[in-house]
């Protein structure tokens, strides 16, 4: 038996390496353009740009942008051992660009009209990190 055994049964959490030089830069106030640019599998970077797209009424720039954090946060989640699905916890903060991103993908797509696409990335949040879905409203 292992520590982290999950008496549930289901797979075990999955926590994204750290790569804190984004965040930093983000926290640092740099334009998270430059910081997509430098960090180009950052998930942190594309959701604040979809983030601040969606701010701005820039509605189908913040679906891009989600959606490209979206997918490099899959990338991630697959290297990290993730097999589709499972808890993806807030908590873990190197987590957080990838839960964010889903976010914002959810959020561009309801405005959109992508019914579907806002349900699946809605329940997939709420699957993923019931925190998180909570956190981002």
């Amino acid at each position: 038996m292992t520590l982290h055994e999950n008496l549930l049964g289901g797979p075990p959490p999955t926590h994204l390496p750290d790569y804190p030089e984004p965040r930093d830069l983000l926290a640092d106030g740099t334009a998270p353009a430059e910081v997509a640019a430098k960090y180009p599998t950052s998930s942190l970077a594309w959701a604040q740009l979809a983030d601040d797209a969606f701010e701005r009424g820039s509605v189908v720039e913040s679906y891009a942008y989600a959606r490209t954090g979206y997918h490099r946060g899959l990338d991630s989640l697959r290297r990290a051992g993730w097999k589709g699905h499972g808890p993806v916890p807030w908590e873990h903060e190197p987590n957080r660009g990838f839960l964010r991103a889903l976010h914002a993908l959810a959020r561009a797509a309801g405005s959109i009209g992508e019914k579907e696409e806002y349900e699946r990335c809605t329940q997939f949040l709420q699957d993923s990190s019931p925190t998180a879905a909570q956190t981002l409203g």
